[in-house]
């Protein structure tokens, strides 16, 4: 009988012992040596135990058996199991189990950026599927949604430049006006000093600690008031990188090369003519780089890289909270010896 309440006690104990072990962090594990004295405890009792075993067999043994039943008696193990319960529960207590609450303070510090777009006729050449220029807003717009902290505004450019959007941080509605950029929104040809020179000026009073300009064309500056490293000085002096991308295949590409009364386009293989060189020129004067994709893969590949590159910098400060959780396993096992105690001393005294 002994045993039984023996094995409850440690099962119920076993049990309190995973879940404080699982919920709460411990202050002073070492006081979990004290478990060592609980199982000297209950040794030195079953070896008093043993000692105490009649060795003397008596005729009145059957009738004994036989008589009434003490329905008290058996009980007595049960106390005994409940004070060790208890001492155990209070070893755990003084290992000082306590909760632990924690929190962040998140400190995000975007990037302020501009996309400059080549719209020219030739950014409908289907080298790209399914061209250029479908392409190009694809895949910006893939960029724009894996930076939900940062600013990002679009430059379009073809003969002139204009800005399609501000900086913002609404990009649902950044991603809506470049799905509005086509060609023909303005005088043809290619302004890429212009392009440049506009995405400047929607950074030039950006406070951002970072200021970036991806500038994407496939074709030569033949247009526009501004020479494309002219503005590239420029942006050198107030500290804005430029990322150029030229597109387009290596080679001839399917290309228009004029245009029908209803408005739609004659193709034809042209040669793909971009100016490495310049945009080279741009990258390295302002700490950017030049990069060129030859398929839509390369593309995505490449404002990846930008991506990696231009990651937005997040300050992470931790705080916790520590609260003392002892006193409940104090309580209960002061409540489970205080139960033994009485027991051994009211309901169970006299019994041998």
């Amino acid at each position: 009988m002994a045993l039984l309440w023996l094995g409850i006690a440690a099962l119920g104990v076993g049990a309190i012992a995973v879940y404080l072990f699982r919920t709460f962090e411990l202050a002073k594990p070492i006081m979990l040596l004290g478990v060592i004295l609980v199982v000297l405890v209950a040794v030195a009792h079953f070896i008093r135990q043993a000692e105490r075993r009649p060795l003397v067999k008596l005729p009145t043994l059957r009738a004994l058996r036989d008589g009434p039943v003490d329905l008290i008696a058996p009980l007595r193990a049960a106390a005994f199991a409940a004070g060790l319960a208890g001492l155990a529960l209070l070893v755990l207590a003084m290992a000082r189990p306590q909760s632990r609450n924690s929190w962040q303070d998140v400190k995000r510090e975007g990037i302020d950026i501009v996309i400059a777009l080549d719209i020219s006729a030739s950014m409908l050449a289907k080298d790209l599927r399914p061209d250029r220029l479908e392409a190009s807003k694809e895949v910006a717009k893939e960029f724009i949604d894996a930076r939900p902290n940062d600013r990002i505004g679009l430059v379009v450019y073809e003969g002139e430049a204009f800005t399609q959007c501000p900086l913002t941080t609404d990009h649902r509605v950044l991603k809506d006006l470049f799905d509005e950029a086509r060609s023909g929104l303005i005088d043809g040809g290619t302004a890429v000093g212009m392009g440049l020179a506009t995405a400047l000026n929607r950074l030039r009073e950006s406070e951002a600690k970072s200021k970036v300009v991806i500038l994407l064309t496939d074709g030569v500056t033949n247009a526009g008031s501004v020479q494309p490293l002219d503005a590239a000085q420029i942006a050198e002096q107030l500290g804005i990188r430029v990322y150029t991308i030229g597109v387009g295949t290596h080679g001839k590409a399917l290309s228009p090369v004029s245009r029908y009364a209803d408005g739609r386009y004659r193709y034809d293989y042209v040669d793909v003519d971009v100016d490495e060189e310049t945009l080279k020129g741009i990258a390295d004067l302002t700490g950017g780089r030049y990069f060129r994709a030859t398929d839509t893969q390369k593309l995505k590949d490449i404002y990846a890289e930008i991506d990696r590159m231009e990651k937005t910098r997040i300050k992470v400060t931790e705080h916790s909270l520590r609260t003392e959780a002892y006193f409940r396993f104090a309580w209960l096992g002061a409540a489970l010896l205080a139960f033994s105690f009485l027991a051994e001393r009211t309901l169970f005294r006299g019994m041998v």
